[in-house]
């Protein structure tokens, strides 16, 4: 029987230092090293509007970051969109931990069963409170909230109407505006 090593968070960024991984798109998962999707211009797009739409209602209650990766325990993924603590300096010698995200959103064309699954349990491992998935496909965002080890207690669908974040009860987020 064959058993795989795992990547450490530590040894992962060793990697990217020693310039062994710059040529590749890349995210450690659970301490595999797991080739990202090229990214599509829908896909591109999408998260470029999402991001701003959710930049003018935070303004500057919190940083949104896009495409950007975030470390956690085991794992160093790059989510679609993260919205973070500020001051957007805390983040010049690390990149946000799980103790800095108010919530993660994960823009899906190609990558939704991975989005549902995988990164799902990752980010309820990490105790992130809050995790949206966006169908671009069927135009419905899957929320997940209230972590219990790798997964959420709660989750529902929504594809219009407005929703509130945890973090931000004063916001409402449209969301047929997340997918115009």
């Amino acid at each position: 029987m064959t058993t795989l090593a795992k990547w450490s968070v530590e040894d992962y960024h060793r990697m990217i230092a020693a310039g062994i991984l710059c040529a590749r798109r890349v995210e450690l998962l659970v301490g595999d090293i797991v080739q990202i999707s090229p990214e599509g211009s829908l896909h591109a797009s999408r998260i470029r509007k999402v991001a701003n739409y959710l930049r003018s209602l935070l303004n500057d209650l919190a940083l949104v970051s896009e495409a950007h990766p975030i470390t956690l325990e085991q794992s160093e993924p790059e989510p679609d969109i993260a919205i973070v603590r500020l001051p957007e300096s805390r983040y010049d010698e690390r990149h946000p931990g799980s103790e800095d995200i108010f919530w993660l959103s994960e823009i899906s064309d190609t990558t939704l069963t991975v989005d549902l699954n995988k990164k799902k349990q990752i980010y309820a491992a990490a105790g992130i409170s809050e995790y949206w998935v966006m169908n671009v496909k069927a135009n419905s965002l899957t929320v997940f909230r209230q972590p219990i080890e790798n997964d959420y207690s709660l989750k529902y669908e929504i594809s219009q109407g407005e929703l509130v974040p945890l973090a931000f009860p004063e916001i409402a987020v449209s969301v047929d505006r997340l997918f115009s």
